[in-house]
């Protein structure tokens, strides 16, 4: 029998390498009808009981989190498992009171008095308020109500302006899979320099990376909402062909090794440098895959099996985007194909004040903004001028000491009040940038170009001294929104 595998996340937190996901609760209670939790609860002993100690959920899960609580409580295999949530809040504003009560809400509902690991997803990166909700919930930790933190669906660049700013992030849940290679590039890079653990979901894309699915035509119909999201991943990847052509790769694979495709491509993922775990959703009560999920650790690749993985992976389409920009820009490869079952609307960053005559200004609430006497951006006619903007939020510095950091939260707020007042960062056309130490230039230009690289508006670097000495990075930008879209 293979033995499980444990990945140690900190001191005295570890968690099993595959974890069961039950984000398939709210698909189970789509229809209205809430699982009995105690019967739910029973269902997850077999699980603990063979070494799968570790469940994912979140407060959008249907009643996940109730089913883990009275799991923990109530049956004694509970008392050996890992209990990971999330706390997604809508866009928008958020309180220290609202971060407060989101995480009693979560105590209250998995019955305990610290969480094992809250991870936490944002929105709109726009909007400053997302690195305000961690510092509360560094708050918290530090209270004692939550063990540790980790955020979910967060892209390479905010990872390293939270975990550079002192937010202790311990992981960073996202999709990876063969289809899905996001994580596999800029995001490791920045998990092996701050030490944060990525948590792999959708490796097996919704089962269809499976022997169900080999060499059967493109469905028409789908039941599950998991289906339908990494759907979008297969058209987004190139088509049901070339997914086929993925498959029979992977299936041959599996045929040299004695296992299942879904062996094999859990394996993949677990086998990347960042990743200490991978999610596998479980339908309580209906099936489960336990004894699937142990020929996981049985398996070891080889090196051919690595490379015939590599190439077909390289014969897809890249899935466009960061780590979780499904979730924040087109293509949406959610379930609906939109956002529209997350929330309605996002508010602006900032609230614009209009004067007489019709010029728009926002303010970003620095304190050098009433020092001074100047506002973050102005938008007269189409045009919009962005101040010099350094990394502050409130009375912080955001980014600490890390130039890259600083700059993607320079271009954060740049974006914010440009669309505020209306327009995008597509309506760039003018970037000046200041740094204080010309050692810091390419890492400086090289945030940039993440952000600009397909705009690629006029741009000037100089070194100039900054007005303090924690500010690396200086940016003012203008913007001019086209006639035919304002």
């Amino acid at each position: 029998m293979s033995k499980i595998e444990y990945s140690e996340l900190a001191p005295g937190f570890r968690i099993s390498r595959v974890l069961t996901g039950m984000w398939q609760v709210a698909d189970l209670e789509k229809d209205g009808n809430t699982l009995d939790p105690i019967a739910a609860a029973k269902h997850m002993i077999p699980y603990v009981e063979a070494g799968f100690t570790t469940f994912d959920m979140a407060d959008h899960y249907g009643s996940a989190e109730v089913i883990a609580g009275h799991f923990k409580n109530a049956e004694a295999a509970g008392r050996h498992a890992q209990m990971l949530t999330k706390w997604v809040p809508k866009p928008g504003p958020v309180t220290r009171e609202e971060v407060r009560e989101g995480v009693e809400r979560a105590l209250q509902r998995l019955e305990t008095e610290r969480l094992d690991l809250l991870q936490y997803h944002a929105w709109n990166y726009a909007d400053p308020n997302w690195l305000d909700s961690l510092f509360w919930l560094r708050d918290l930790r530090d209270e004692g109500l939550i063990a540790h933190l980790g955020v979910t669906n967060f892209d390479a660049a905010h990872v390293r302006v939270a975990v550079a700013s002192g937010i202790p992030i311990i992981t960073n849940q996202v999709s990876f899979s063969l289809l899905d290679q996001r994580a596999a590039g800029a995001m490791t890079e920045v998990c092996k320099k701050y030490r944060v653990r990525l948590l792999a979901y959708g490796t097996l894309a919704g089962g269809f990376l499976s022997e169900q699915w080999l060499g059967q035509p493109e469905p028409t119909e789908l039941s599950t909402w998991s289906q339908m999201k990494y759907k979008r991943f297969i058209d987004a990847a190139g088509g049901w062909d070339r997914f086929q052509s993925l498959l029979r790769v992977v299936a041959s694979v599996a045929a040299r090794h004695d296992v299942t495709i879904a062996a094999v491509a859990s394996r993949h993922v677990l086998d990347q440098p960042a990743v200490c775990g991978v999610i596998l959703g479980a339908r309580l009560g209906q099936n489960d895959h336990i004894n699937e999920n142990r020929a996981i650790f049985k398996l070891k690749l080889e090196d051919r099996d690595r490379r015939e993985l590599q190439e077909a992976i390289s014969s897809l389409e890249p899935i466009p985007g960061g780590c979780g920009d499904e979730y924040r820009k087109p293509p949406f490869l959610t379930a609906a194909g939109d956002l529209s079952d997350h929330y309605d609307s996002i508010p602006p960053a900032f609230v614009p004040e209009k004067d007489d005559n019709g010029t728009q200004r926002v303010f970003s609430g620095t304190s050098w903004e009433d020092f001074a006497g100047y506002c973050r951006a102005i938008r007269h006619g189409n045009t919009i001028e962005v101040s010099g903007t350094t990394a502050t939020q409130g009375s912080r510095i955001i980014g600490g000491i890390d130039p890259a950091a600083q700059t993607h939260f320079v271009i954060d707020k740049i974006l914010g009040a440009i669309e505020s007042l209306g327009g995008s960062l597509e309506d760039v056309v003018r970037t000046r940038v200041f740094i204080k130490n010309m050692n810091d230039w390419e890492r400086v230009a090289r945030a940039h170009g993440e952000r600009f690289g397909h705009i690629k508006p006029a741009n000037t670097l100089v070194e100039a001294r900054l007005v303090g000495d924690e500010y690396l990075v200086e940016i003012e930008a203008r913007a001019v929104i086209s006639d035919r879209r304002d």
